[in-house]
């Protein structure tokens, strides 16, 4: 079983929230890499059956970048039944999180819910709501891998 938390970061916020959704993941035994979107390969998004993808908010919107990394990077992985969640922080609005989210469901992946959205700094509890993330992505797993087995 393989997870990987893939997240653009321009405060360090979400990437704060990536670092503690994958302790969450791994606390559950799931093999996860939490890594920027600048750094991470094709063949770790083939491999992942789960992916948690980050962006912070920006004029209402994701990213630029990460935009272009889930319209080329991640459909072509062939995401189409994996695990997919979505997390950011923002300052005002807050869309990205659930426009990855709405992404995600178009390539055909099942998103944990609820979309994981913090305001500014993440603090001790939301940090412990993104570990919770974390957890709930590694059952979803356990439990989709379970189901195929038998």
């Amino acid at each position: 079983m393989k997870a990987i938390v893939v997240y653009l970061s321009t405060s360090g916020n979400t990437k704060a929230m990536a670092e503690a959704i994958g302790n969450g993941i791994e606390s559950k035994n799931v093999d996860v890499k939490v890594v920027s979107f600048y750094d991470v390969k094709p063949e770790e998004l083939n491999e992942a059956q789960a992916i948690a993808v980050g962006s912070s908010t920006f004029y209402y919107k994701m990213l630029l970048p990460m935009e272009k990394f889930m319209n080329e990077t991640l459909i072509s992985a062939n995401p189409q039944g994996k695990i997919g969640a979505a997390f950011g922080s923002y300052g005002w609005s807050g869309e990205a999180p659930i426009m990855i989210a709405e992404k995600m469901r178009e390539m055909g992946m099942s998103v944990v819910d609820p979309v994981l959205r913090i305001l500014h700094k993440p603090t001790d509890k939301d940090l412990q709501e993104c570990k919770r993330l974390g957890i709930d992505i590694a059952e979803k797993l356990k439990h989709k891998i379970k189901k195929a087995e038998s």
